[in-house]
C-alpha cells in the first residue's frame, strides 16, 4: 500500500500525553489505612468480609485503617493475598481525577467529511485537540478483498460498532466475520484489518479508535 493510500484510509489522531513536568502533585506522609480503606471499599468489602479474605482480625483492619497501628510485613502479604493486589499496591496513591471540563457536540451529519477510496468517512467531535478518543462515522465502500492492496495497521485499539447495513469484518489472525446492525467488535488495530459491505446500500459504522 503506498504512503498516500495509508494516509487516505484513516483520519489522524493526536493522542494527549501526560509529563512529569507538567505534574505539580506535592509529596505528602503516606497514609497506608487511608489507602487500605480506599482499596476494600473498591472491592465493595466490609470489615467483616475484608477479615474473612485476608485472615486478619476485624479490630485489627480497623485499627490499621485508623492510621493506629502499623502492619507487620506478614500482615502485608495477608492484606495483598487477600484483596488479590500486589504489596506496592498498597503504597501507591490512586490517581487524581481533574475535570477539565472540555466537551464538543456534533449535530446530526454536522461532522468533518474526510472521503477515501474505500470509505466515506464523518469525523466527530472535530472541535477539541488532544483528544485520547478519535469517534467517526463511516459508510462502508468496498465490496471486495481485492479492493485493499494491503491489510490496514496502525497504533492502538479500535471499537467498531455497525449502525446500518451489513459488512463482513476481515483481520489477518481470525476468519471473516459477518456483522449486522448493532454488531460490535473491538479489537487491537495493530492487527491487519478491513471492510466490505455485504448489504445492497453501503453499510454505515460508527468507529473509536483509541492509543
Amino acid at each position: 500500500m503506498s504512503d498516500e493510500q495509508q494516509v487516505d484510509v484513516y483520519p489522524s489522531m493526536t493522542v494527549v500525553k501526560e509529563f512529569e513536568s507538567d505534574k505539580a502533585d506535592k509529596i505528602e506522609p503516606m497514609q497506608l489505612g487511608k489507602r487500605l480503606k480506599e482499596i476494600r471499599m473498591a472491592h465493595g468489602l466490609t470489615l467483616e468480609e475484608a477479615s474473612k479474605r485476608t485472615g486478619l482480625a476485624r479490630s485489627t483492619l480497623s485499627k490499621i485503617e485508623n492510621e493506629q497501628i502499623s502492619p507487620t510485613f506478614q500482615a502485608m502479604q495477608k492484606l495483598a493475598g487477600g484483596l488479590e493486589i500486589d504489596i506496592p499496591q498498597l503504597f501507591a496513591p490512586p490517581k487524581q481525577l481533574k475535570a477539565t471540563g472540555r466537551r464538543d457536540i456534533t449535530r446530526k451529519e454536522q461532522g468533518k467529511p474526510h472521503p477515501t477510496t474505500t470509505y466515506e468517512h464523518e469525523l466527530l467531535a472535530t472541535q477539541l485537540t488532544n483528544k485520547k478518543m478519535m469517534p467517526f462515522k463511516s459508510k462502508v465502500r468496498a465490496r471486495a478483498f481485492e479492493d485493499y492492496s494491503d491489510w490496514i495497521r496502525h497504533d492502538g485499539e479500535e471499537f467498531l460498532l455497525v449502525l446500518d447495513g451489513e459488512i463482513t469484518f476481515y483481520s489477518e489472525f481470525y476468519e471473516p466475520v459477518n456483522l449486522s446492525e448493532g454488531d460490535s467488535v473491538y479489537y487491537d488495530a495493530n492487527m491487519g484489518h478491513m471492510l466490505t459491505s455485504v448489504s445492497e446500500e453501503d453499510a454505515l459504522i460508527l468507529w473509536v479508535t483509541a492509543s
